[in-house]
């Protein structure tokens, strides 16, 4: 579960003041700073009280929770300087301390999310260490119909065409990951981890938390993810970006089929036997439309004919698809 970089992306700078805890490891320390106490009681403000506000006093959390996971939680939250809802993502380091390599994960995420900036990427707009309640808090933006697995079991009925568009926009997404210098592999896409703006059909990749960097070679050697969309290189802890690729052709099956893929499996090592057998999930056999299934197959191609985010991209399967983020527009009363 380590940060594992060959060459690491810049870490940001803060005018907060700076301590050090032996306890947390060199990683966690870089972001580690003194925070005044904000308290347990409730902030008024003139209508929903906050439950509490970040140091600099812009950012109010609500007590709505949004979502949670195995590392943090995430709350509802409003940013007073510009008029907006966003997410306050919260990580109690009491739960891991002693535990160093999570602890580098965590903080791993705040440095990569800080970097990025791409439409198709969750961005982060502050982050913080609250000393007296021993948590770490960051400020990411909300999208507001929650996780792509949430959404489309939520709406049944999507036409390819709208499919498409979301696939287009987490490519562009991945491609961007890839492109970047450094390289950054997610390393646990799924569709859990990519959120929608429904009213404007806009997804964004999410959860950075298993990504890693990655020097001229683009390779990486830990074993992590989530075993239905992990590839079968991934098993032998050496692969490059494109378990990316991957990951994102499963995720397109699930998209089409609704069925999360090996689900006829019922524990991990029949998922991993499948895997490295080269056995694709029985979801397969529900994809009907030739063109639909060979575009997955392309994706879940052995790592030396698995095609990159930009050459999918190129792809004739989007003829005719753009983004889909402008759909406020094609809704307009004539």
């Amino acid at each position: 579960m380590t940060f594992h970089s060959q060459r690491c992306v810049v870490v940001l700078a803060t005018d907060m003041r700076w301590g050090f805890d032996s306890s947390l490891g060199e990683e966690a320390n870089r972001f580690r700073f003194l925070t005044p106490s904000m308290g347990s009681e409730m902030v008024h403000r003139d209508g929903e009280a906050f439950v509490e506000v970040d140091p600099s006093g812009r950012y109010g959390r609500y007590g709505e929770l949004l979502g949670s996971g195995a590392v943090k939680k995430v709350y509802r939250a409003f940013d007073q300087e510009e008029g907006i809802e966003v997410a306050w993502n919260l990580v109690k380091l009491r739960s891991f301390l002693g535990d160093e390599a999570m602890i580098n994960r965590l903080y791993s995420e705040v440095r990569l999310l800080r970097t990025l900036k791409n439409k198709n990427i969750i961005a982060l707009y502050s982050v913080w260490q609250d000393e007296e309640k021993n948590t770490l808090n960051f400020i990411t933006e909300v999208c507001t119909s929650g996780n792509l697995r949430e959404y489309r079991k939520k709406h049944r009925h999507v036409s390819m065409k709208a499919l498409k568009k979301w696939s287009k926009q987490i490519l562009k997404g991945l491609d961007y990951l890839h492109t970047h210098e450094p390289c950054v592999i997610h390393r646990d896409l799924n569709c859990s981890n990519v959120f929608v703006n429904g009213n404007v059909g806009q997804v964004k990749i999410g959860d950075l938390g298993l990504a890693a960097t990655v020097g001229k070679n683009h390779s990486a050697h830990s074993l992590l993810g989530t075993p239905e969309f992990m590839a079968p290189e991934l098993y032998d802890e050496n692969y490059t970006e494109l378990i990316d690729i991957y990951s994102f052709g499963m995720c397109l099956l699930e998209m089409v089929t609704l069925e999360l893929p090996y689900s006829e499996c019922d524990n991990v090592a029949k998922i991993y036997k499948k895997v490295t057998s080269g056995l694709r999930p029985q979801a397969m056999n529900k994809v009907k439309d030739p063109e639909v299934k060979e575009f997955i197959e392309k994706c879940l191609a052995q790592p030396r004919a698995r095609p990159s985010a930009a050459d999918l991209l190129k792809d004739p399967f989007f003829d005719g698809i753009d983004d889909g983020e402008n759909n406020a527009d094609n809704h307009s009363i004539n």
